[in-house]
């Protein structure tokens, strides 16, 4: 494997760059550089710009409609994204329920939802986990009984994330109760706007209504938005989530990081000399460099195994352990440099409805509700203990 960038990618790479210079909004870098919630608004307008330039659907083929990137270019494309500050693409629509589409979907809903989701028709969220369904996925209990041309589902979703915006989910039903429990699921898309459906706030531990709670009451879903056959819901499923899991990664968003963690750590001051000289410090700081440059190798090995348009496996699993645990160890290191800077908590800062007179209370208001968050990462697209077992089973043959 060739890990040189060739002069042709080096030149995408600047051609992303001058594009973000002139098109990511100044209002919106910011707010992403300070760490302040995003309105929804912010991600549609930020997705436009990117729709306008044949952008947005970054890993689809161009008979789509996408731009026909290879593995490398989707790498650099993401890398520069989060070193400009750019909103990460609310991943739902475009980069989750848009590839099963295409592998699974007929004709006809490709031709309709496909578009839509390229020109920001509709906003998805992920019907996945339940209160008692959450990494042993196949266990869910939210039920879809067929009646003529329609299934009635009944049930709950949990961490639903950003479903309070949207208009469209694709959700994982029960349809055989008496089938071996992978083999009794099917995978439905449902207009969030239908009786029945009820969406309720979950606010984290860093005060963001980001997750929701979803009740599905005797909710009426045309079989014509059945993706596969009925049943395949799992195979359906597990396509959906090694896309998920390569891009939790968050390689890029890691390298931004580490840059403003060593940045943060030369101007704070530590008896009178930069926090970055302190042995015990540096050595974290240094031992998460290097555990990032192990982790962008492993991730180009997966881009280059991809190049043929496979689809990785475990592998996946591998890059959402490795990252999920480098972002929560960046995000920790970055709250310690902040020391009692990452005290004070501003919420109407953080949302957007007020501002800080003071430069350094707003460079670190994001410290600590982003150490907070950042807890998830290990958590949600299945827990690192689940896919730690994946990788010991599949790769390991443990």
């Amino acid at each position: 494997m060739n890990l040189t960038y060739s002069a042709a990618e080096q030149a995408f790479r600047q051609e992303v760059r001058d594009f973000l210079t002139a098109s990511l909004p100044d209002d919106i870098r910011e707010r992403v550089r300070l760490g302040r919630r995003l309105s929804a608004d912010d991600h549609v307008r930020w997705q436009n710009i990117l729709s306008e330039r044949g952008w947005l659907a970054a890993n689809w083929p161009e008979e789509h409609g996408g731009p026909g990137w290879g593995p490398v270019q989707r790498h650099i494309f993401d890398e520069e994204c989060a070193a400009a500050h750019a909103p990460t693409v609310v991943p739902f629509g475009v980069n989750m329920v848009a590839p099963v589409i295409m592998k699974f979907g007929s004709e006809a809903q490709q031709r309709h939802y496909l578009p839509r989701i390229l020109a920001n028709q509709d906003w998805w969220c992920q019907g996945y986990s339940e209160p008692g369904a959450g990494s042993d996925l196949a266990s869910l209990k939210t039920r879809a009984v067929r009646e003529g041309d329609h299934y009635i589902v009944t049930g709950q979703k949990t961490w639903t994330t950003l479903g309070q915006h949207a208009n469209m989910m694709f959700c994982l039903v029960r349809t055989d109760p008496d089938a071996r429990k992978q083999a009794g699921i099917s995978f439905l898309l449902i207009d969030m706007a239908s009786p029945g459906i009820t969406v309720r706030p979950i606010i984290t531990l860093d005060g963001a209504h980001e997750v929701n709670e979803v009740f599905l009451d005797e909710v009426r879903v045309p079989v014509a938005n059945r993706i596969g056959e009925e049943g395949q819901g799992w195979t359906c499923a597990k396509f959906l989530l090694t896309h998920e899991r390569t891009g939790i990664a968050g390689l890029g968003h890691a390298k931004q990081a580490l840059r403003h963690l060593k940045s943060l750590a030369t101007r704070v001051q530590h008896r009178g000399r930069p926090l970055l000289e302190l042995a015990s410090f540096r050595q974290r700081v240094v031992k998460a460099e290097l555990e990032l440059m192990a982790l962008e190798v492993t991730n180009l090995r997966v881009i280059a195994a991809a190049q043929d348009g496979s689809v990785p496996g475990a592998e996946s699993s591998l890059l959402k352990v490795r990252g999920s645990e480098l972002r929560q160890e960046l995000s920790d290191l970055t709250r310690r440099a902040l020391g009692p800077a990452a005290l004070p908590f501003f919420p109407d800062f953080l949302h957007g409805d007020g501002e800080l007179d003071d430069p350094a209370l707003a460079e670190s208001a994001a410290g600590t509700a982003q150490y907070f968050n950042r807890r998830k990462l290990s958590i949600y697209g299945g827990a690192n203990e689940i896919q730690k077992s994946i990788v010991a089973k599949t790769i390991l043959g443990m």
